[in-house]
């Protein structure tokens, strides 16, 4: 069963691209693992500073290997430093997917 993790976390504007080299690090470190189907930031239009993160992963063991990975550990130790805060994010679980 393929798990979609979404949410939001929220960072100051100002501080936005100063973050984005970590971002840009952990997108390509994530995608690269197995069982990455897919892994995605985008910044709100209407909402500066909400980013809105949307993943894909094959199942759970893989999302919890994500979770012990250096880069992973790396990409939180930055947060503060960059005020990332009000993490919102939940996981799906699911059966199937259809085209729309």
């Amino acid at each position: 069963m393929s798990v979609i993790i979404a949410g939001t976390v929220r960072v100051p504007p100002g501080n936005l691209a100063g973050l984005k080299p970590h971002m840009e690090a952990m997108l390509a470190a994530s995608r690269a693992e197995d069982g990455c189907i897919t892994y995605s930031y985008a910044e709100d239009v209407a909402e500066p500073g909400l980013i809105r993160v949307f993943e894909a992963w094959r199942d759970q063991g893989a999302i919890d290997a994500h979770f012990k990975t250096a880069h992973m550990a790396a990409w939180r130790a930055a947060w503060p430093s960059f005020g990332v805060s009000d993490r919102q994010l939940f996981a799906y679980e699911i059966a199937s997917q259809r085209a729309l």
